[in-house]
């Protein structure tokens, strides 16, 4: 596969930050292709958060729009593709997205590399994939806690791991622009942020109930369970307002009000 591969993905563009229209399975086949080809690919998970944070800070917008593949994970990115008349095929949450390409994985014979939270967490997570899916390798893992000059030790640590997929958690605002600023350097195939993905794998947060998923309320389940986030929570309805107000350009690049 070639780039242009992942340049002919259908997309639908949400402030300059363009939006895969794929279905899970069809995005699982296209980074399949990207792994059996060695394309260094970053895929970006995004939600109406990360497009208002974008909005607001230039640096956050060009790694966005620079991502190789960003997939509608937020159910207000779906609506809002829907509103302006180019609906995506359908919500492809990171969390799903991730274990679908540890499945994958398995019956590949995939390695892969876990990067963030505490070493605890990450210990836990690497014990907890290894049994789930006994054909993935988990080829290294590490805590996030290191500043950039330990950039440089950690993309050794990853590549002498020659890992089919890396995936990073750490905070949004940091995992998206490390990936993006090392993607040369690591050279890993797929290259994805997860945020708290590794906590709910180990069991230090749960992931909302089917009923909460069924209905898009998994923001409300997390927002009880981490209160702390409710500063975060008051993008989602200024996302609407904006949308709303916006229908007309909102394929364009405009700062948030």
């Amino acid at each position: 596969m070639s780039q242009s591969a992942l340049a002919s993905v259908p997309t639908v563009s949400l402030y300059g930050i363009r939006f895969s229209k794929l279905n899970m399975q069809d995005t699982v086949n296209l980074l399949t292709e990207c792994i059996e080809q060695r394309q260094p690919t970053q895929v970006i998970t995004g939600n109406p958060i990360m497009v208002m944070t974008a909005l607001e800070q230039s640096h956050f917008h060009d790694v966005m729009a620079g991502a190789d593949l960003v997939v509608p994970d937020g159910t207000g990115v779906v609506w809002a593709a829907s509103h302006i008349g180019q609906p995506v095929a359908e919500r492809v949450p990171g969390f799903d997205l991730m274990h679908h390409l540890f499945e994958e994985g398995h019956v590949r014979g995939w390695r892969v590399f876990l990067l963030g939270t505490s070493q605890e967490t990450i210990e836990k997570t690497a014990d907890i994939l290894q049994q789930q899916y006994p054909g993935l390798t988990i080829a290294g893992y590490r805590n996030g806690f290191f500043g950039p000059d330990e950039d440089e030790a950690v993309i050794r640590q990853i590549r002498d791991c020659a890992p089919d997929m890396l995936f990073v958690a750490r905070a949004v605002d940091n995992q998206e622009p490390w990936i993006a600023k090392h993607k040369r350097a690591l050279h890993v195939p797929v290259m994805m942020g997860v945020g708290g993905s590794f906590d709910v794998i180990a069991g230090v947060l749960k992931r909302a109930p089917k009923l909460f998923q069924k209905l898009r309320l998994e923001w409300l389940y997390r927002l009880l369970q981490q209160p702390s986030r409710y500063r975060r929570m008051f993008a989602l309805p200024k996302f609407v307002v904006k949308v709303m107000r916006d229908k007309g350009n909102i394929g364009k690049h405009r700062k948030a009000a």
